[in-house]
């Protein structure tokens, strides 16, 4: 059976867990509410303080959607109670991010700026000219946006100029040497 499958997801003070047909599943806390369909075949109960995922047998599928499951009830009950963040670092020389209203601007060293829009229930904070807080309760909204940003400018090998997370380590080559 799973091991992460099995264990029960406690719900915290101030957290709500509904669960409608079709796994349609709703997560009430202090930082707003998420819902999401979850896998039909899964059976999701809520007793006490805690949720419970089930299988309906041991295909490989099942096994697979029955971690998957528990693992995505987990992160929106995280999300509504303490919410997400990634921190993107930006090198480079004359390479800057600016804030106004809810678009980004990004000076990567194009001919023109970036501007991004951040999306609904993301939020994005600069930290100085060179770190962005990209903050939010979905877990997949904010790895995502977090990825598009770093898509504008990857970091490269050479000098390590780019847009990269604040926990990425990037591989060094040695650049061309001189004759002699």
């Amino acid at each position: 059976m799973s091991r992460i499958g099995r264990m029960p997801i406690a719900i915290p003070a101030g957290v709500t867990v509904e669960v409608a047909e079709n796994n349609k599943v709703t997560v009430k806390g202090p930082k707003g509410t998420l819902v999401r369909v979850l896998p039909s075949e899964m059976t999701i109960t809520v007793d006490g303080g805690a949720v419970h995922v089930g299988r309906p047998n041991d295909l490989k599928k099942m096994k697979s959607l029955h971690g998957l499951t528990r693992t995505l009830i987990h992160n929106m009950v995280v999300g509504v109670t303490e919410g997400y963040q990634k921190k993107l670092e930006i090198n480079g020389v004359g390479y800057r991010a600016a804030k106004s209203g809810r678009t980004l601007t990004l000076s990567l060293g194009y001919s023109h700026p970036v501007e991004m829009v951040d999306p609904d229930g993301i939020e994005t904070v600069l930290d100085g000219q060179n770190i962005i807080i990209v903050k939010g309760i979905d877990k997949e909204k904010v790895g995502q946006f977090a990825a598009d940003i770093r898509d504008k400018r990857r970091p490269e090998p050479y000098k390590g100029k780019g847009i990269k997370y604040a926990d990425e380590v990037i591989r060094r080559k040695v650049g061309k040497t001189g004759k002699k």
